[in-house]
Formats: C-alpha cells, structure tokens, sequence
C-alpha cells in the first residue's frame, strides 16, 4: 500500500480563517513531572485541514457527527487547475474536463497549487470555484468535494467586517454534502482513482473538525 498525507500539521501560531479561533498547543503534564505526557489543545472546529458540516452554514444541517461515514472515504478524481492567479474564480469551463464520465459517490478534490502559499498573506487572495460548479457537483451526486485552499469561496480580506458571502457552501452543504478545505500535497498523488480518506473527529453536535486527509494506493 502506498499513502500520501494530504493536511497541514497542526500547530501553535498557525493560520486560520480571519477571525477563527488561534491555534495554541502546550504541554499541560509531562513524564518528568506526572510520569506522562498531556498536550492542552485550543483551537476551533476549522482548523487546519478540516470538514465542514452543513450545519456551519446552513441552519437545523447536519453536524459532523451526523455525516454518513460511507461519503467521507472513497475513490477520488483529482482535478487539476493550473495558472489559477490571485483572487481568480474558478468557473466550470475551467474543470469540466477534469469531470468527465464522473460516477456518483465519487470525491471530487480540486488542484490549485495554491496550498504551496499557507502560513502567507497570499494564502487569503486565493482563487474561488463558481456556485455553478458545486450545482454540477451535486447533480452528478457528489457527496463529497475538497480543495487546497482556505475555502472554495473567495475569503474576506482580515478586518473588512460584515458578512461573507459563500455561494459555494450554501449549494453544496445546502444539498447536504461536505466540503474538506486546508488540503496540501494533492500533487504527490500520481495515480488514479486514490482511496481518500476525510474522517472527523466525532465531536456531536458540532459543524466541522480537523482532519487527517489522506491518498491510498491499494
């Protein structure tokens, strides 16, 4: 078996979403002290490489926990989307292609590059995918899609205020599919059809959770 760990490590300092919860991680015993070792975590439920439930943006959805296992591991199409620029949107000419003779159930995990600028402020002016993409997506009966950007929809520069907008999110998690966003190292997957993997934490009640993404070459 071959795998590729598709998500950034988590670790104290790391970037967030603008506004997110900071990321801090300390120790809080220690095999000197207590004869073990407990780390003390603070972070919020996108951190990282993470799912998002429906319910992170669509009232009453579903919770991570609630996220039927089966959608959240199985065959993959990677869909590469090269030359994407700062702030670029990502329309479906641009993908279709890459989605061809796509069957139901499959996971859908987009290719920018762009998860090479994490931990910078270019990091937040990446490109976005058009809503008609996540339509086409769930029409094909995709449960499932993941980028390696902070978020398919265009992020708000830090302190702009208001409301963001995420036509994205609402079609695909309206639909009641998840989105995985954070993902890195999709290009080290040079196979077809890769087993993926995307399991939460199952924290009840709550609308996403860290993940340890991950290409399987059976």
């Amino acid at each position: 078996m071959q795998a590729v760990d598709l998500s950034h490590p988590v670790v104290s300092g790391m970037q967030v979403f603008p506004g997110d919860p900071a990321v801090h991680i300390r120790n809080a015993a220690s095999v000197e002290a207590d004869g073990f070792q407990v780390a003390e975590l603070h972070l919020g439920s996108h951190t990282g490489t993470h799912l998002d439930a429906p319910l992170h943006t669509v009232p009453g959805g579903a919770a991570v926990d609630e996220l039927p296992l089966e959608n959240l591991l199985g065959s993959a199409r990677i869909v590469s989307v090269p030359g994407a620029a700062d702030l670029d949107r990502i329309q479906w000419q641009d993908v279709a292609a890459g989605l061809e003779g796509l069957l139901p159930g499959t996971i859908v995990l987009f290719s920018t590059g762009w998860s090479e600028h994490f931990n910078t402020p270019r990091y937040l002016r990446h490109p976005s995918f058009d809503a008609e993409i996540a339509e086409r997506l769930v029409d094909a009966g995709v449960r499932l899609v993941g980028v390696d950007t902070l978020n398919p929809d265009p992020t708000p520069a830090p302190g702009s205020g208001g409301v963001p907008s995420l036509p994205f999110h609402d079609v695909f998690l309206g639909a009641g599919g998840g989105i995985i966003e954070n993902l890195t190292n999709l290009a080290a997957v040079t196979w077809s059809d890769p087993l993926f993997s995307a399991l939460p934490l199952r924290l009840a009640g709550v609308d996403g959770s860290p993940i340890r993404a991950a290409a399987f070459q059976l």
